[in-house]
This record gives C-alpha cells, structure tokens and sequence, in this order.
C-alpha cells in the first residue's frame, strides 16, 4: 500500500465545527427592556411590572418559541363533515396553537381588562400584548377580536349581562358548546363581504325579524378569522339599514347555529391563525345597538383592534429589532464584533430609534384608551384621531423594518429556521386589517372635518413640547399649513397623516426619551434632508446611546 492509499486515523481539521454563529436567542426575559417598561409606567400601569416580566421570561422560554414555531408549520385543518356525514364546520389546530392561546387567555389578553377597575388596566394589558406579539401573532387575532367585542356588545345591556362576564374571563376553553356552559368565551366578527370588502355598506347578507325576539341571517362573509370562536358580531341588511347582529356558534339549547365554513384562506402569513369564508342560511341572532346602526356599534370594535394592529406592528418592529440586534453581538466579521462595525452601528441605531418611537405611540395610544374608558373626554378626542395616525405609520413601517433587521442576519436571516421569515410574512397584515392604509388616512380627514375636538386634542397632545426643539416646533407649523389647506385634501391623505405620525412621534420622545433618542430622532426624521434607506443616520449621532436602548 503506498503512502497515498494509507487512511488518515488523525484528520487535522474537523469539518463541522461550529465557529462565529450566535447561541439561540432562548431563556431570557423579553421584558427586560427599557423603552417597553418605560412606557408601561408612564402610561400608569406600573403596577404590573412584575407580572410583565413573568410573561417575558414565558415568552423568552424555549418551550413557548417551540410552540410557536409548531403553530405555523402545522396549519389549522378545515373539517367540514365528521365521518357520518353530518356537517360540523370546525376547524382542527395543532396543540401547540392551544397551549399558546392558554397562556395569553391566562395572562389576561383577551377581555380581562375590561373586569379590572384598577386605572392602567389597559396599558397593563397592552403590554403584555406586545410580549406575546414578539412570541407570535397569528393566535392573538382571536385574542384581539375578544378585547375588543366587549364595548361594542354594552350598546345591548342584555347581551352584554349574559355574555361579559365569561368574555373577560381569563379562561381558554376551546371547543364549540352552549356558550353559558362554558367557563370563558372568544368573540370574533363577520364585516366584509366579497362584493364589497371594507365597503361594508354594499353588503347583501340579509336579516329579518322573528317574533320571539330573534333574527335570522342569510349571506356570505369574505373574511372572517378565528371561526372556532363562540361568538361573531356580523353586520347584515335588515328593514332599517345596515345592523349589527350577535351570531353564536351554538345556541342557547345546546344546538349548532348554521355557520357553514366554505373554505379557510391560504393566506402570506398568519398561518396559525385560520382565516374563513362562513355561509348564514336561517342562521339565528341577535340585535345589537339601535338597528340601522351597524357601522356605528361596530366601530366601537374596529377603535380597540386598531389599537392592536398598532401594538403588534410595533412589537414585530422589536421583535425583529432583538433578533437583529443578538446576531450582531456575537457574530464577526473582518475581525470584528458586527455591532462594533461603524455602519451596522448605524443601521442597529437607526432600527432602535424607529422602534422606540412606534414603542411609545403605541403604548401612549393605550394609555389614552384606558383613560378615555374611564371618562376622560380630551383623552377620548386625542384617541380619536391619534389612532387613525398611529395605525397608518406605525403599521406601514413594520414591513421596512423587519426587512432591514432580516437583511442584518444576512442568509442566516432568510432561513426559516431563525424565525425571521415568520416575521416578514406577518409584516404587511397590520397595515391591511382593520382598515388598510388608504382608509386610515382618508379616517383622519374625516375625524378632522367632524370632530375638530379631536384635533385640538392633538394639538394639546404635541404642543407640550413647545420650545424643546426647533425642529419640532418648525415641522408642526408646517403640519399645521397643510392641515389647513382644503384643496386636494384626499390626494394628499398620506403625506399628510405621515408628517402628523412623525410630528406626534416627535413630540413624545422629545417629552419621554433620553435627549440623544429625541435628537436623533428629530435630525433624521423632521429636518434637512434625511436618509430614505435605514442605516443613513448623520454624522455626529450619539450611536452609543441609542444602541444601549437595544432590546436584549
């Protein structure tokens, strides 16, 4: 045998090692962070704090990233028939998707802050919300529409009395059963239809009266999601105008209402969340509010699950934002650390201070509905409008953001594996739920030609930092030049309702945020001429300062 043929028993190179990767981002407390609890506190939910941070290690954990995960590979299953032949309509999911609505049900997410008479109830709420959004947040849509069906449901006291009190419960009890029966309920609704989308006066599904105090329904909803919920809040046609009707899953005899499911979406993202098409044939409900009144009761619904496209636009920003961020410590190149690197400092910088600022519009937006619940009228006006601005820049930021903080993983960061293409899928749907960009802008016109106390709300609002910054102070004079000119005021919706995002913005970081946060936030954003692209920060920055307010 010659030296050539001779087999190697000591290799001097083992090929698999693994060098320069960063450990999984698992067993840390996701609300170890600064702008997060800041904001809980000054919104005046302190006293939840420790709670926060028992949900954050939950969210933190591997268990609960694994059930995640699980959620989404394993996609509800629609089961239109049991295996008799008899119509069911259910939809089947993978425990993992159980066990996280356990935990958010549990943690107080759905309805349970209406049940709370402490002030800061909601801003508690909020940012817990926030927590499991980072987690994942297909399985809060359920979550969500629960919040938010319980002030539109009080326009009926009746319902309201039989209904609330399991709605704000902090059970999960998944299965279709009489709703009285069962120990806590989930609420979803049934707005758009086909021909129509959020046209929803173009509907056709129809109601008529019965004697026994009940209407049946006939028509087809293009989207609703979460059909396993017990109760749907669904806008029909009835002899008065367009209605608001309550829709169980099963009646209050025990037996199954006709919500025939069609099909389930095959959506981008939101994979654990099943999204549906129901068909109404005789199907029994109940009125809610003044008949006529539809758009009007609902919206009382629509208010609250803006608020969460807000809070969970701005929990996928920090999401991807600490992803990005814990790559960047641990991973090297050309001899250094990736945070070290004076560009990738500029990006990471850059990501921080647009997350911080969606972090502290969301949560004040919160602070403002907990306020207004309790009857502060100001409160109420500022969320008015500030909502309609809050949903239409902070959820249109979300998709840059997230692509950004992808793009800081490099290749690691486009395999699924690192839980950055999960991210992306669910960044767009924010920005198209609950009323899509257009409709949130053209909202703010309408807010701000009949209720001009909304928007002296948001002048009080802004104006608290009078003469902190000039350049502040120069961008609402110029804000306020275009939000007096009548012309063209639909074609200019957007840049509008931009410039109000960002002057708001301004305004409460100048207020709330360390000043290098607020002047670099003012630089990049109100004045000169500012970088298009994440990363273009100017020279002079206090980059230090802004990545020590980094999430991890």
């Amino acid at each position: 045998m010659t030296t050539s043929d001779t087999p190697r028993s000591n290799p001097t190179a083992v090929t698999h090692e693994v060098t320069n990767q960063p450990p999984p981002l698992l067993g840390h407390d996701a609300a170890d962070d600064a702008v997060l609890l800041e904001g809980v506190r000054r919104e005046g939910a302190g006293w939840h704090v420790d709670e926060l941070h028992r949900f954050g290690r939950y969210v933190g954990s591997g268990e609960a990233q694994h059930w995640a995960d699980q959620a989404n590979r394993h996609e509800p299953e629609l089961r239109t028939h049991d295996r008799f032949g008899h119509r069911i309509d259910e939809v089947e999911f993978h425990p993992a998707y159980h066990a996280l609505m356990d935990a958010s049900v549990g943690a107080g997410l759905a309805g349970a802050a209406w049940a709370d008479e402490r002030p800061g109830a909601h801003v508690a709420r909020a940012g817990g919300f926030m927590l499991a959004s980072m987690l994942e947040q297909g399985h809060l849509c359920p979550v969500s529409m629960t919040y938010a069906v319980v002030p539109a449901l009080r326009r009926s006291p009746g319902l309201a009395a039989v209904y609330e009190p399991l709605l704000t419960s902090r059970v999960y009890e998944p299965g279709l059963r009489t709703p009285t029966a069962k120990r806590g309920l989930l609420a979803g609704m049934g707005m758009t239809e086909k021909q129509g989308g959020t046209d929803v006066r173009a509907n056709t599904t129809t109601a008529v009266e019965q004697g026994d105090g009940t209407w049946r329904l006939r028509g087809h909803k293009w989207f609703t999601s979460a059909p396993m919920n017990d109760l749907f809040l669904v806008l029909a046609q009835s002899p008065g105008g367009l209605s608001c009707f309550l829709v169980p899953r099963v009646l209050p005899d025990g037996s199954r209402n006709t919500f025939r499911i069609q099909r389930l979406k095959d959506k981008l993202g939101n994979r654990s969340n099943a999204s549906s098409e129901p068909e109404f044939d005789d199907t029994v409900a109940w009125l809610v509010g003044d008949e006529g009144r539809g758009v009007r009761t609902i919206i009382d619904m629509v208010t609250m699950t803006r608020l969460d496209c807000v809070l969970g636009s701005a929990a996928g920003i920090r999401a991807a934002l600490a992803q990005a961020a814990h790559h960047a410590r641990h991973r090297s190149v050309f001899g250094a650390l990736l945070v070290d690197q004076p560009l990738m400092r500029n990006v990471l910088a850059d990501l921080s201070l647009e997350s911080e600022a969606a972090t502290t519009l969301a949560l004040r937006l919160a602070g403002a509905a907990d306020r207004a619940h309790r009857g502060d009228g100001g409160e109420r006006a500022f969320l008015r409008l500030a909502t309609a601005i809050g949903k239409y820049w902070v959820c249109k930021r979300q998709p840059a953001a997230v692509a950004e903080a992808l793009e800081c993983l490099g290749g690691n960061g486009y395999d699924e594996a690192s839980g950055m293409p999960r991210l992306y899928r669910e960044a767009p749907l924010n920005g198209i739920w609950e009323g899509s960009g257009n409709v949130n802008a053209l909202d703010m016109l309408r807010a701000l030609t009949r209720e001009p106390e909304s928007l002296e709300a948001l002048r009080a609002e802004i104006e608290a930092a009078a003469g902190a910054d000039a350049r502040l102070d120069a961008a609402w004079r110029d804000l306020r030049t275009e939000l007096a000119r009548p012309e063209d005021a639909a074609l200019r919706a957007r840049r509008v309702v931009e410039r109000a995002a960002l002057v708001l913005q301004g305004s409460l970081l100048v207020r709330h945020a360390p000043g290098a946060v607020a002047d670099a936030f003012c630089a990049s954003r109100l004045a000169g001429d500012q970088g298009l692209a994440f990363g273009t920060l100017p020279a002079g920055t206090d980059f230090g300062a802004l990545l020590g307010r980094l999430p991890g």
